[in-house]
């Protein structure tokens, strides 16, 4: 165990049946799925399977499937092309203060469009509160974006709750899943969103393809304009290679997403935890409601990245920024009112399907040394 991988939120590897579904793209099907002869048909057929594939791990139809490059491009289409497409009805977004820099940023562009934003703070579990949400809407409200989970601490929000209260008023409700997705159910219908960002290389697929749901009626002003490709939402010969792997990694995750092995395997990670460093380890986040694999501690009075320049054969990840000798706790334990002390020893450890119970145990001997 020279190396070992704890940081599938930011990326996962490939899997294997993912290689060899996209291996036959690399070879014999070439053709544009546009053209109407023998090389474009096959093309087509694989990219319109791959479209179903994801549709089903969605519970939606094919057609309300948007292929994009990924979460930040689906995110934009989604905000941006929402708000061009219906600012006559009213300018007001509201969002909330930990979402990530692909649902924020474009809020703040937004803002200089014309657009009023209001970000929801959290609890100290980074939830936010539907109740909040609620009270933020206003009759120029147009359109509600919260991410299903948080990337740093798993939290997962009251998306149904919040979609609920969204279907009362007519507002258009967005949720960025890309961390969720292939980890917990994420059904359109179950949730009541009308919008929903995947990224691929967050569910074992490459990175560079992604997709954004949308629900037949809302309207989006395209980010690329030319042909009609994607329903006219996306211009650009479909990436077909990259759409097949995202198709196979649904289909899998669509098999997989019930089973509780990573869910056990992190509960064993975080009891070991407890057991060996007591009182010196906090968790950062819900303890039940957050996603199976996801683990973001807090060693108390001990700085995060020290700890993980200790374990250099250790892939891990801290939220936090260090400059000059001082730490800059992430926003998001900052808006959930983590204590400096506290924070700045943040660690996200975030498990995947190929991590082993011999891995973690590994992990928490070279943790044991590095914060002794």
């Amino acid at each position: 165990m020279d190396r070992i991988y704890l940081d599938y939120n930011a990326s996962t590897p490939l899997a294997p049946e993912v290689i060899d579904a996209m291996m036959p793209l690399l070879q014999d099907f070439y053709g544009n799925p546009s053209a109407l002869h023998w090389a474009g048909a096959p093309v087509k057929e694989l990219l319109r399977n791959a479209r179903e594939q994801v549709a089903s791990l969605l519970g939606c139809s094919p057609e309300e499937v948007i292929f994009t490059s990924g979460g930040s491009e689906s995110n934009n289409l989604a905000l941006k092309g929402f708000y061009f497409k219906n600012k006559s009805k009213g300018n007001h977004i509201i969002t909330s203060k930990i979402e990530h820099p692909a649902v924020m940023n474009p809020c703040k562009f937004l803002e200089h469009m014309g657009a009023k934003v209001t970000y929801i703070g959290v609890d100290q579990y980074g939830r936010v509160s539907p109740e909040d949400v609620e009270k933020a809407i206003s009759e120029e409200t147009i359109l509600i974006s919260i991410m299903h989970s948080n990337n740093e601490t798993g939290s997962l929000q009251p998306i149904q709750e919040i979609g609920k209260i969204a279907e009362k008023y007519g507002i258009a409700f967005h949720t960025d899943a890309s961390q969720s997705v292939g980890k917990v159910p994420v059904n359109m219908n179950e949730l009541r969103v009308d919008m929903v960002t995947i990224a691929g290389h967050k569910l074992y697929a490459p990175k560079g393809i992604g997709a954004l749901y949308k629900r037949k009626g809302i309207e989006l002003e395209p980010l690329i304009h030319g042909a009609g490709h994607e329903f006219g939402l996306r211009a650009g010969t479909e990436n077909t290679l990259l759409a097949v792997g995202l198709g196979k990694a649904c289909e899998i995750a669509e098999n997989q997403v019930e089973k509780n092995e990573l869910k056990d395997l992190t509960n064993y990670f975080w009891s070991r935890l407890k057991e060996e460093f007591g009182e010196q380890v906090l968790l950062n986040g819900h303890p039940e409601e957050r996603l199976p694999n996801t683990l973001n501690v807090s060693f108390v009075k001990k700085i995060g990245q020290d700890l993980l320049d200790a374990i250099p054969q250790l892939a891990a990840s801290t939220g936090s920024a260090c400059h000059a000798g001082s730490i800059e706790l992430s926003p998001v334990l900052k808006e959930m009112a983590v204590p400096e002390e506290v924070g700045m020893g943040a660690i996200r450890f975030s498990l995947g399907r190929f991590t082993t119970k011999d891995e973690i145990d590994q992990v928490l001997q070279w943790l044991i040394k590095a914060v002794n």
